[in-house]
């Protein structure tokens, strides 16, 4: 039909149109940069046409018509005699407009740039390479006009593709040149005064190497100069100088223009530069913040631009800095002194990146001090509250990656570096739920592939992917991930904890970590059972939230390690915060029988502590309680023998553990288990609604605090007594650690002393 696009155009306009236009506009594209260039060429070809014509007028200062006259007068030896400085004949215009002029030989203008034709070809050269730099201009300010919102979007938020130009710093150079001249006749007035205070050129004649020799003089300056004055010239002096300094034991050769030889004069730089560069920047360019954290910078200002070479070479600087300091103090100040400049470093995604690696590294160090690391997260934090969503989503990425990778290693003297981490990163995920909530799902799903490969191809090692220290730090960051910002007593803006963004996150956790908790179901790893336990028993108080941990705890009391007469052992006690598998030797043994009594009486009492006020309490805790008390009645039984014919026979064969003390410790969580019970059995019998009354269940005995319910106070006194346990084992790994350290100085010294003896003995 007339009106019906054949079949072939729609099939093309479907799979290539778009291609082709795309073409097409590259092509235009490339066409108006040559005619541009194009323009650019002819232009200075014209320009320097006539400047070589004006030169060659000017250079003639007698008639033409003489010369000729004179020619006509001579004789042949004459003319030999004269040379061949031939009179230039005049050229008609059209002869001007084709051709160049031809050069006069004799000598050059010692002013002349035309005669000399390696200048002329250089600036040629300059002319090609400053085309593109135009053109790319051009575009981009042709952007600025046809749509002002995107231009304004890469001002915010890169900056670096607008400053193309501006790697350098040759702009903020130009803010000193109008004090040079007055600089050398300041300098030649106190040479001739004779003053002590000898200025900076006098020693950059005299230094072989041409860099200049800082002082203390010029330091105090320059100090001045910025608190005062908030001078840029000063800053700038000052950020060259603190590059020297950051350099100072660098090996790659950089052309630095100060040289530092004191340490007296290192220390108040870098004082100087940490302390008044930020200042002077916020004088001139000053931040702007919202109540909401938001912070706004005239980017588009010319002083922005003019600073901004010298902002990137003072953060290239402080990043360099950063990653060989080892003093505590020096660190702390320069992380401090980094927080009032992040605001002008976000438009720089390259630095930032450099900077964010930086941080992580030192806040994940477990062998840096406490507070050096605190000052850290302050830095990232700091940063992750001003910058967008992109920043922050990169920053939340590096930071679990750094606590990921510091966790391999676990031991009693890591492990509190460990819980600084995770407790610290979790704070972040809460600054902006979207983005943790979009980060939080992509990791806990790659714990979730994990798992599920573990299962369903398993192998000799498969397990190990799954039982290592990286991953159970992992599901027990999330877990206080989720404690912290799905809590509505954390929260006061949350009404109940579904409401958090982070919400979600939960059940997928939940399932991951009960998973993992009986993959392998052996009294070797009773451990790692109990540390998933405790990160779940932290979701659950914090959220309200009923996870069935009971039976995973009441499996342990069926092993052989819990039925059987434990053997002998002198061994000493386990470590089970530190532990995630137990040795060879520890099972079967008594030492390994008491402490998994110790923890399974601590996580039952812990569980149920949780609903003690519930309404439904004595029904939850009715299959436990018969479950123990047959565990009980198991591992109780003792030896019978009766008469038999007159005979001594074995009518049972021995059973039970012979450990009276753990039979006794569940004995006792069995009475305040059911002494709970009663005590909401009691407080019960006066309401007056059905179970169907949600409100009435959920606010049933709501205003009484947990401490005062039988179970509650037994809790919290298993509380007390492991915190007092956890106090004397730090004193004595404290102790251990003193003597370690003392015995190792004392056989330094011994080596040492020996030595001396064999010298002097030769």
């Amino acid at each position: 039909m007339a009106g019906q696009s054949k079949k072939s155009t729609k099939k093309y306009e479907k799979n290539h149109l778009k291609d082709a236009l795309g073409k097409r506009q590259e092509v235009a594209k490339i066409k108006q940069r040559h005619q541009a260039k194009a323009k650019k060429k002819a232009r200075n070809a014209k320009e320097n046409a006539v400047d070589a014509d004006g030169e060659a007028n000017a250079l003639e200062e007698q008639p033409r018509s003489k010369n000729l006259n004179k020619m006509a007068g001579m004789t042949e030896d004459q003319f030999f005699q004269e040379g061949f400085q031939l009179p230039e004949l005049k050229k008609t215009k059209q002869a001007t407009n084709v051709e160049a002029p031809t050069p006069k030989i004799g000598k050059r203008k010692r002013g002349s740039d035309a005669s000399d034709p390696a200048k002329s070809g250089s600036d040629q050269e300059a002319a090609s390479e400053e085309d593109g730099v135009q053109v790319h201009q051009e575009h981009l300010d042709a952007l600025a006009t046809k749509d002002p919102d995107f231009y304004k979007y890469l001002q915010e938020n890169d900056a670096e593709l607008l400053d193309f130009g501006g790697g350098d710093l040759a702009e903020v150079d130009q803010l000193s040149e109008d004090d040079k001249p007055k600089k050398k006749q300041r300098i030649g007035r106190k040479l001739r005064a004779g003053s002590p205070e000898e200025d900076v050129e006098e020693e950059a004649v005299n230094d072989s190497t041409g860099q200049t020799e800082v002082t203390t003089a010029m330091v105090a300056q320059w100090k001045n100069a910025m608190s005062e004055q908030f001078s840029l010239r000063a800053m700038r002096r000052v950020v060259l100088a603190f590059r020297t300094a950051a350099y100072v034991n660098a090996d790659d050769d950089k052309e630095l223009k100060y040289s530092i030889s004191s340490p007296e004069v290192y220390h108040q730089l870098l004082v100087s530069a940490l302390d008044h560069v930020p200042s002077v920047l916020n004088h001139h360019v000053p931040v702007k913040e919202s109540t909401t954290g938001k912070v706004r910078i005239a980017t588009d200002s010319k002083k922005y631009r003019t600073l901004t070479p010298l902002l990137k070479s003072h953060s290239s600087a402080v990043i360099h800095l950063l990653e060989n300091l080892s003093d505590a103090p020096t660190l702390n100040k320069t992380l401090n002194a980094l927080i009032p400049l992040l605001p002008y470093l976000l438009p720089f995604k390259n630095i930032l990146k450099s900077l964010v690696t930086s941080i992580v590294g030192i806040w994940s160090d477990t062998s840096t001090a406490d507070t050096s690391r605190i000052t850290a997260f302050l830095v990232i934090r700091r940063l992750t509250v001003v910058s967008d969503a992109s920043i922050r989503t990169a920053l939340l990425k590096t930071a679990y990656q750094g606590l990921v990778k510091s966790s391999r290693l676990t031991n009693p003297h890591t492990l509190p570096a460990i819980n600084l981490m995770k407790n610290s990163a979790g704070e972040l995920w809460g600054i902006d739920p979207d983005v943790g909530y979009t980060t939080g799902f992509v990791y806990i799903r790659q714990l979730a592939v994990h798992l599920r490969s573990s299962i369903t191809q398993p192998t000799k090692d498969s397990y190990k992917q799954i039982y290592n220290w990286q991953y159970i730090h992992s599901l027990d960051f999330w877990s206080r991930v989720i404690s912290t910002h799905c809590s509505s007593n954390s929260n006061p803006s949350l009404k109940v904890s579904s409401d958090s963004p982070l919400h979600p996150l939960l059940y997928p956790l939940v399932q991951i970590t009960l998973g993992a908790l009986r993959l392998i179901p052996t009294p070797t790893y009773y451990p790692l059972r109990f540390q998933l336990t405790r990160s779940l028993l932290r979701i659950s108080r914090a959220t309200t939230t009923y996870i069935p941990l009971a039976p995973s705890l009441l499996e342990v009391f069926q092993a052989a390690e819990m039925t059987k007469p434990p053997k002998p052992s002198t061994l000493k006690k386990l470590d089970f915060t530190t532990a995630l598998r137990v040795p060879k030797p520890y099972l079967g043994t008594r030492t390994y029988q008491d402490g998994l009594g110790e923890q399974l009486v601590e996580l039952m009492a812990e569980f149920f502590g949780i609903w003690a006020k519930h309404i439904a309490y004595p029904e939850l805790i009715l299959p436990p309680v018969v479950h123990l008390k047959r565990w009980l009645k198991t591992v109780s039984s003792s030896t019978k023998s009766r008469m038999s014919h007159g005979t001594k026979t074995r009518s049972d064969k021995a059973k039970g553990n012979k450990n009276s003390r753990l039979t006794s410790a569940v004995t006792l969580l069995i009475q305040k288990l059911e002494s709970n019970a009663r005590w909401v059995e009691e407080k019960r019998r006066h309401v007056d609604f059905g179970p169907s009354n949600r409100e009435g269940v959920e606010g049933f005995s709501r205003d009484i605090p947990v401490e005062d319910t039988p179970l509650g106070a037994f809790v919290e006194g298993l509380r007390r007594k492991s915190e007092e346990k956890e106090k004397l084992l730090e004193q004595a790994r404290e102790a251990e650690r003193r003597d370690r350290t003392k015995d190792r100085e004392e056989g330094s010294r011994m080596e040492i002393d020996g030595v001396e003896v064999d010298e002097s003995e030769d």
